[in-house]
């Protein structure tokens, strides 16, 4: 029992560090912008480490020989983009609407965590469940389309409203649609090995051109380049081709130019992206002031409530990493990196151990949807790529996104318990 209990101190030990972290970085921004400590620093200390502590908890009861960094790290994550947001607010003592929100939004995730951890107590069952999952990511992708659903905003028609709620169906559509995958591809696998003929590809191929082109449809081309990075890297591992890769890129490259001719707002960013200068005051402005708000941060950064982050417009969604790097610097945009690449290699370790074809694909799957979606907002953060629009996971802004992401969390860390206690089992 003891022995079963190790990875939980280890985890425990980093979420009391994490949260001294955290409220700390809380109680400095105050400072940095009224030089006094927030009013409500009490509350949101018992907030933060009630959410914490309450998730270790279930962790510990459920799941007790997961992982025991997997959880900290987003946690460090959500905690870190909870306090920029808090600053970007306004007046941090209020916290401002949209820091309130996302409290919420955390607590929700953090409860869809917990039922996802005890309601599946093996993720294999999910397999059996694949056309049905498939037929319902696409529909989530395709909701936005529905009159009276749909809402445009911001020239792309991702949201759908029903009654007071608003939401991104496409978030929770991409887990979906990687379970579908990775399910169909157990069985297909082997055939692709060995021979490659469509009609074997058939089913996945239907679900990934309609989930692509409902995608298109909603002029939402980050989401889209998300799901093709999610079919293409789970072809190659399944078939173990190296041909998937380069057909990927081809295909990638075709459709890139497609969008630009065809869109004019791909057009737009990718002008932007090559040359922002051009046009300063409209598709570019974004980009420059990011650029200005990174260069103002140097190595140490301004210091928290010390910078002027809010002159990017925003700033608390697509672009929070160039907040963090004008108040935290290269220090704290490092500390992020770090974050992201922990979880990432976790989660390539769990599908690595993994003793099952479907577990071992689940997790390369959703592995690969944190990230592509880090690598695409803080590459077009800092002008290596276009940018599309996607929030950085477990930081930004956003209800569906930081909900879908502890789902995410969920699954790995369930897939990861199942297997330290599989090989706890076998006999020497």
């Amino acid at each position: 029992m003891i022995a079963a209990l190790r990875p939980r101190r280890v985890e425990l030990g980093l979420i009391v560090l994490i949260a001294v972290v955290v409220v700390a970085a809380y109680g400095l921004a105050s400072l940095g912008q009224s030089a006094s400590l927030p009013a409500n620093i009490g509350p949101f200390l018992a907030w933060m480490l009630g959410l914490f502590f309450f998730v270790h908890l279930v962790v510990r009861r459920f799941a007790a020989a997961a992982d025991p960094v997997m959880l900290p790290m987003a946690l460090l994550l959500n905690g870190l983009g909870y306090v920029m947001i808090a600053r970007l607010s306004g007046d941090i003592d209020d916290a401002g609407n949209l820091a309130g929100l996302q409290s919420v939004w955390s607590a929700v995730g953090i409860g869809l965590f917990v039922a996802t951890l005890i309601a599946i107590p093996r993720v294999r069952v999910l397999a059996q469940y694949r056309y049905l999952l498939g037929a319902v990511g696409i529909g989530l992708l395709a909701l936005p389309l529905v009159p009276g659903i749909g809402v445009e905003i911001r020239g792309a028609r991702i949201w759908a409203s029903v009654g007071p709620v608003n939401f991104q169906p496409g978030e929770f559509a991409k887990i979906a649609l990687a379970i579908f995958f990775a399910s169909y591809l157990v069985d297909a696998g082997e055939l692709i090995k060995n021979r490659l003929e469509l009609r074997d590809l058939a089913p996945i191929g239907a679900a990934w051109v309609a989930s692509l082109g409902v995608m298109v449809f909603e002029r939402d081309l980050g989401s889209s380049l998300l799901l093709f990075a999610l079919f293409v890297v789970l072809m190659w591992v399944a078939s173990g081709r190296t041909l998937f890769l380069g057909l990927g890129a081809g295909m990638f490259a075709a459709g890139g130019l497609l969008a630009f001719r065809t869109f004019a707002h791909v057009e737009r960013r990718i002008d932007a992206w090559l040359d922002p200068w051009a046009d300063s005051g409209d598709s570019g402005f974004q980009i420059i002031q990011a650029t200005y708000s990174m260069a103002e941060g140097g190595l140490t950064g301004t210091g928290l409530g010390r910078g002027e982050p809010d002159r990017v417009p925003i700033a608390e969604s697509d672009f929070i990493f160039a907040a963090i790097g004008e108040e935290l610097g290269l220090a704290g945009t490092t500390a992020v990196l770090m974050a992201f690449l922990i979880l990432i290699g976790s989660g390539l370790r769990i599908a690595i151990r993994a003793t099952r074809p479907f577990e071992t694909l689940l997790a390369v799957g959703l592995t690969t949807l944190l990230a592509v979606q880090a690598f695409i907002i803080m590459g077009g953060v800092v002008r290596l790529i276009p940018l599309t629009g996607i929030t950085l996971p477990f930081v930004s802004y956003g209800g569906s996104a930081l909900v879908s992401n502890y789902i995410v969390l969920a699954l790995l860390i369930r897939m990861s318990h199942e297997q330290r206690v599989a090989r706890a089992e076998v006999p020497a």
